[in-house]
């Protein structure tokens, strides 16, 4: 009688001790409201990163990657191309049954100095690079057709201002290179949705330049299914009513909308010391890195607080937002870190760079619950 007690109490042991290791998953609190997504990037994708990849199916039901599927890293030469970590990546979302979205066919950075040029080194024509664009488009966004959900067909491509970004495409193709890329999309993958993705659209010139894009791809018949608004903001910037009116601008021309690459820094701006050495300067390094050894708990009191108001509005957008999608899977990975100044350490994620959950975790499933 003793050993079996002996043997059922230890089952039940290991029952409450499961429980206290699992977590609530944020897929599964949100899952009547949007998909919940993050990035993943290519030490993730060829599973160098374990904890990192068990978070991942553990939390997430949509991926989006870093960079494997930018033009950089599929097509770098003429005559090279490179699908192998892109079709792991495709995998990863197959095997978990996740929304996957490629980022992205079109975007002035990452993207190689040849596709410009002739082999003599001039400019090429418009033909000759609507035919590269079209080229790209196809093998890309044609190879993972029925595997990727959604594209990042355009990607910033919109000044603050509201202009048009003076990129190479625009130069040489003109202002009818994005409605070129959303056609050639939509040929190449048909069933995947197609969306525009940019940042700061809480302002109220890029907002209005971006609907008027949206539209003026739909007054032509080209398709646009959504419009993805990059999440890289802190913690008071920017206000809700911003975030709010974007979702209401684009959600009321019938299209989805989605927050992407979301991340919220902790630190101070330090935009007017790029190129500085802070490993050399110790009063610059307390100034812009305040935070090199942990984040302490008044700062993610903070954080908690962001997040959950974030994530409060988001849920009140359930019938307009379709996904929402972090840029990294937890702090260690985040591009946030050295930057814009290189020695820098941020926190701007839910999970610690040893996969924990942070207090903004719990405070998000708060939001949601």
């Amino acid at each position: 009688m003793r050993l079996w007690f002996a043997a059922l109490f230890a089952a039940v042991s290991l029952c409450f001790a499961a429980e206290e290791n699992s977590l609530t998953s944020l897929k599964d609190v949100f899952k009547d409201d949007f998909h919940i997504g993050a990035t993943v990037n290519r030490s993730q994708i060829y599973g160098r990163s374990p904890k990192a990849v068990s978070l991942l199916r553990e939390q997430f039901n949509s991926i989006t990657p870093e960079n494997v599927m930018k033009w950089s890293s599929i097509h770098p030469e003429p005559d090279e191309y490179n699908f192998e970590p892109a079709d792991k990546y495709a995998s990863i979302g197959a095997e978990n049954s996740m929304f996957v979205v490629g980022h992205t066919l079109i975007w002035h950075n990452q993207t190689p100095d040849w596709v410009f040029k002739n082999a003599d080194g001039s400019e090429v024509s418009r033909e000759e690079l609507l035919k590269r664009m079209k080229e790209h488009i196809f093998k890309a966004a044609g190879r993972y057709k029925g595997k990727v959900h959604g594209w990042d067909v355009v990607n910033e491509a919109i000044e603050d201002n509201g202009s048009l970004r003076n990129t190479k495409w625009r130069e040489i193709i003109g202002d009818d290179y994005i409605a070129k890329a959303f056609e050639y999309a939509h040929q190449a993958a048909p069933e995947a949705e197609l969306y525009y993705n940019d940042y700061n659209m809480y302002r109220g010139k890029k907002r209005k330049a971006a609907a008027e894009l949206a539209k003026k791809l739909q007054s032509k018949g080209i398709r646009i299914d959504g419009i993805g608004i990059q999440g890289h903001w802190g913690l008071s910037h920017p206000p809700s009513a911003e975030i709010q009116k974007s979702i209401d601008a684009f959600s009321n021309l019938g299209l989805k909308v989605m927050i992407t690459e979301l991340d919220l820094t902790v630190l101070p701006s330090a935009w007017e010391h790029r190129g500085a050495d802070i490993s050399q300067n110790y009063e610059l390094r307390n100034e812009i890195n305040p935070f090199p050894n942990g984040l302490p708990a008044n700062m993610h009191r903070k954080l908690a607080k962001r997040y959950k108001q974030l994530f409060v509005l988001f849920s009140r957008n359930s019938g307009k937002l379709s996904r929402i999608t972090f840029w990294g899977v937890h702090d260690g990975c985040s591009w946030r870190n050295n930057w814009p100044v290189r020695g820098r350490t941020d926190y701007p994620l839910l999970f610690n760079r040893n996969c924990k959950p942070k207090p903004a975790f719990e405070a998000v499933l708060e939001a949601g619950k």
